[in-house]
């Protein structure tokens, strides 16, 4: 597959956003398991995870713990992963989200999502979402903290602005990793973070890729551009929109969520689609 870079670490172009493995709708653990080692057999070298991804109010971390796990089984070298993880966004356990951005909140949940996912150090850990009760410098303050004591190896933010990536940046001295924010053929409007990341040598990595965990599946019949071409080159419409995001910079790794085998592996596929400047031009305009 063809690979990328997030900071000095090399990763799969398209990575696995493991968030729909414990929320609403999860599947069964041996079927999460199968997903993920799909994904890694299949070359994927990013996985997304966060302690909020769970359910219940009782089991925050569970998509780490699951995703650690998953690493355990494989039978492949895991120092060839990269799995992020974030904090800053709680569930509650009641299907609401909420902010904490508290320096010595983030800084403890940086430390138990390490231990969630067995590892001595995070290879890369976000601020999940602003908190408007906190100050932003004090929030991203808690990472440089984190990376100065080794908790972390690199830091990213996520639903940033651009003027939020220009202030973490520079409150971090240039060592921000990676923005995650949304990103998709009907949600552009974050197309000047993406080129901000652009400029600065940031990797972006678009979550919900594909318009959401609900509305994924109907992307072909929500965009007539997209089936088109995908029926012209006998792929999928979400292979077509994963190309289309990819073609957006060498700088971008999308991360589309996945519960089952068969998806992660119609999305990897995407990797090796290069689309045409006509392709391009029609759905850029779709």
């Amino acid at each position: 597959m063809q690979m990328r870079q997030i900071a000095d670490f090399p990763v799969s172009a398209i990575g696995l956003g493991a968030m729909p493995m414990s929320i609403e709708g999860r599947p069964g653990t041996d079927q999460a398991m199968t997903t993920i080692l799909a994904a890694l057999d299949a070359g994927v070298r990013h996985i997304d995870t966060a302690c909020s991804y769970h359910l219940k109010a009782g089991e925050v971390g569970h998509n780490e713990r699951l995703i650690a796990a998953a690493l355990k089984q494989w039978k492949g070298d895991s120092s060839t992963v990269l799995v992020a993880t974030k904090g800053g966004h709680l569930r509650p356990g009641d299907g609401s989200w909420t902010q904490n951005g508290d320096p010595a909140y983030l800084k403890s949940a940086a430390k138990q999502s390490a231990k969630d996912l067995g590892v001595d150090a995070i290879g890369l850990y976000y601020y999940h979402r602003p908190d408007p009760n906190v100050s932003y410098a004090d929030s991203i303050g808690a990472l440089v903290e984190l990376l100065d004591e080794g908790v972390i190896v690199r830091a990213g933010i996520s639903n940033a602005s651009v003027d939020q990536i220009r202030q973490a940046n520079e409150l971090l001295g240039g060592r921000l990793a990676a923005v995650q924010n949304q990103y998709a053929p009907d949600h552009r409007s974050t197309q000047d973070t993406l080129e901000e990341c652009a400029k600065q040598g940031i990797a972006f990595l678009p979550y919900s890729p594909l318009g959401g965990i609900a509305r994924a599946k109907e992307l072909g019949s929500r965009f007539a551009a997209y089936a088109s071409v995908a029926d012209a080159r006998g792929v999928s419409p979400q292979q077509v929109a994963l190309a289309w995001e990819l073609a957006q910079g060498p700088h971008v790794i999308p991360i589309p969520g996945a519960s089952r085998p068969e998806s992660i592996l119609d999305s990897v596929k995407a990797a090796d689609l290069v689309l045409t400047a006509d392709e391009l031009a029609t759905l850029d305009r779709s």
